[in-house]
């Protein structure tokens, strides 16, 4: 074995310890971006070689359409176009749960925020969003399930007063709301279900980093194995 050949080895080993749920795609993505220039085929017979778990490749999901043919789903078609938000739960250490409040740019894919706390009300979302509004502008949708913080009549007086077209999914159908509910898979698989929170601040602390990851390192497959927003500027006030 040739020194260079070492010393990619070394660091696709070391990448897909550190990075335990990509596959050799991705961190083909990420040895690129470190300086190497090799194709994703080298990488794949290191990884055999190696004995390096290659992720259960998953099947694609089919669109669901209506009877007339419609989709049900809008589809984004540019930056700040469609948001999604969407509450997910996990516990620390202690068997005491938390929630967390997920809201992405579809188009992007850029998570735009995680609010994590004990409980979560309507108006904690409300005081969510209007931090982004501020910070990032109005997006022209925000796509949720019908759970009561989401159809608060606060919250969509506020979302109409400030211009936001609601979409609401149909009880029972996460699929209509497919790209949340992706990255909320994504979370849970590479963090949530890898890590003992011993606190509530040790969460925050930890899943806030995550984000950060997740928009400026983490490939996404859907843009080209590039991150989702390598250039955004993450604003402290978003990770309090």
């Amino acid at each position: 074995m040739t020194r260079e050949e070492a010393l990619l080895v070394a660091d696709i080993t070391s990448l897909a310890t550190r990075y335990g749920r990509y596959g050799y795609r991705r961190i083909t993505a990420l040895l690129n971006e470190k300086g190497w220039r090799v194709n994703h085929k080298r990488v794949e017979r290191v990884w055999r070689r190696e004995g390096l778990k290659v992720p259960r490749k998953q099947p694609r999901r089919g669109r669901l359409w209506l009877n007339d043919g419609s989709c049900i789903r809008l589809r984004p078609m540019y930056k700040d176009h469609v948001w999604s938000y969407d509450f997910m739960t996990a516990r620390t250490s202690d068997g005491r749960p938390f929630r967390l409040l997920n809201i992405i740019d579809e188009y992007t894919r850029e998570c735009l925020a995680i609010l994590v706390a004990r409980h979560i009300s309507s108006e904690d979302v409300l005081d969510q969003l209007y931090t982004l509004f501020l910070v990032r502008g109005v997006p022209v949708h925000i796509r949720s399930d019908n759970g009561p913080e989401f159809t608060a009549r606060a919250v969509r007086k506020w979302l109409s007063k400030m211009g936001v077209k609601t979409l609401f999914i149909e009880p029972g159908s996460p699929w209509e709301n497919g790209y949340i509910e992706s990255f909320n898979g994504k979370l849970r698989d590479e963090l949530l279900n890898r890590e003992i929170f011993t606190t509530l601040w040790e969460a925050q602390v930890l899943i806030e980093q995550w984000r950060r990851e997740y928009n400026t390192t983490r490939p996404h497959s859907a843009r080209g194995y590039r991150p989702p927003a390598p250039e955004a500027k993450m604003l402290k006030a978003l990770t309090l």
